[in-house]
């Protein structure tokens, strides 16, 4: 028994010193190939004969790849490593994803003001409805073609998909991505009859980046210009539903530091180019203040808002002033403190994280699946811009 007891544990400290190699190795990984020191890597950080792999990794699509999703990567790596004799290796799953129908449909003149679409087929010639999705990347990078999106779930269901790009932060500062997304929306709809679809029942999800552009669309006042010459200007801008992964409901940093109760908290590295700063004195002009309230969708919502479904990778975990940004930015709290104003307002709200699933809904794409097909349960509201806002946060 004791000769057992010893093997026992001479072989958990060679597990243990294993985890450990596997995460140093992993740990400078990121420290070798992270060029703006954000501690997580970026599609254009990630070594370009490793590409092919970036969506394994990134398991949130946010479109960063963080320690920890390194760390979760190699344990399952020795998870099928060290499995018993006898057993079959599991098999790694990947979503296909079908040709567009129509691909880098352009709405613009720059290189990336473009999306791709799936068109579902219509059993009764129906217009079928639409699900958008906006990649994630700090607004530093990220591309369309990025992400393990499940498209034929969506098409199998009779809904159509899209998946779209839009300028980042090198390109210009806020609002340029939030509009971009809007002009993409507009564009669609105003093409609608065309690709058969139904211009009341559209959503959009992302992850990270592209979460706060569809909570910033989901909650903002409607960009329509109704007496525009421009007929893409004339569409609303109004969505069903939201969903997001990983999701910020504020870009303020006076609002991260209250919700945190960090008043140091240092800002996250992509939101210096987010807002054009360029020295610190810049973070106390009326400027920046002005951008930071406008560009946070809490700010924006008001009880005739549509409903969301926020998934984060765990949940309200403590943080401290020397936490990585990628945790904070990412964190449960921002989903929980949006669920608490909307909660307020009587708007359906459901915050998940591991541990915590959705007692309703299988998964986001579920959500998603029901507010669009529903019996146009919540129409897009026509709101008119400049009406009355809630100030949730600052």
């Amino acid at each position: 028994m004791r000769r057992l007891s010893t093997f026992c544990i001479f072989s958990l400290i060679g597990v243990l010193s294993a985890s450990s190699v596997a995460a140093q190795r992993s740990s400078d990984r990121i420290r070798r190939w992270d060029k703006n020191n954000d501690r997580s890597l970026s599609l254009d950080e990630f070594p370009e004969q490793f590409r092919n792999r970036f969506d394994v990794l990134d398991t949130d699509d946010d479109g960063n790849i963080t320690q920890a999703e390194f760390d979760a990567f190699e344990q399952s790596r020795r998870n099928r490593t060290e499995r018993p004799e006898n057993t079959e290796p599991r098999r790694a799953t990947k979503v296909s994803r079908p040709k567009p129908t129509h691909a880098n449909v352009t709405y613009g003149d720059h290189e990336k003001q473009k999306f791709d679409l799936w068109l579902a087929k219509s059993n009764n010639g129906e217009p079928t409805p639409l699900v958008i999705y906006i990649h994630g990347g700090g607004f530093r990078g990220g591309d369309k073609a990025a992400g393990n999106q499940p498209i034929g779930r969506y098409l199998d269901q009779g809904i159509s998909f899209a998946s779209i790009n839009y300028r980042l932060s090198d390109v210009g500062p806020y609002p340029i991505m939030m509009h971009d997304a809007a002009r993409c929306l507009q564009t669609i709809r105003s093409r609608a009859e065309q690709w058969n679809l139904d211009a009341d029942r559209i959503a959009c999800y992302g992850g990270s980046a592209g979460a706060g552009i569809s909570l910033w669309l989901a909650f903002h006042d409607d960009l329509a210009k109704p007496g525009s010459d421009d007929p893409v200007a004339r569409q609303s801008t109004r969505i069903v539903a939201a969903g997001t992964t990983g999701g910020q409901s504020t870009y303020d940093m006076r609002t991260f530091r209250e919700w945190f109760g960090i008043p140091d908290l240092p800002p996250h590295p992509a939101i210096f180019a987010f807002y054009g700063i360029e020295e610190d004195s810049d973070w106390d002009t009326e400027r920046v203040k002005k951008l930071m309230v406008d560009a946070s969708p809490i700010n924006h919502l008001t009880d005739d808002d549509p409903p969301v479904f926020m998934v984060y990778g765990s949940g309200n975990v403590p943080v401290t002033v020397d936490s990585n940004p990628g945790l904070w930015v990412h964190h449960a709290r921002l989903g929980i403190k949006l669920k608490e104003a909307m909660d307020e307002l009587g708007i359906e709200c459901s915050v998940t994280w591991n541990g915590n699933p959705s007692k309703r809904y299988e998964d986001i794409h579920a959500f998603l699946i029901e507010k669009v097909r529903g019996e146009r349960e919540h129409q897009p509201q026509k709101r008119e811009p400049n009406a009355s806002t809630r100030p949730t946060a600052r």
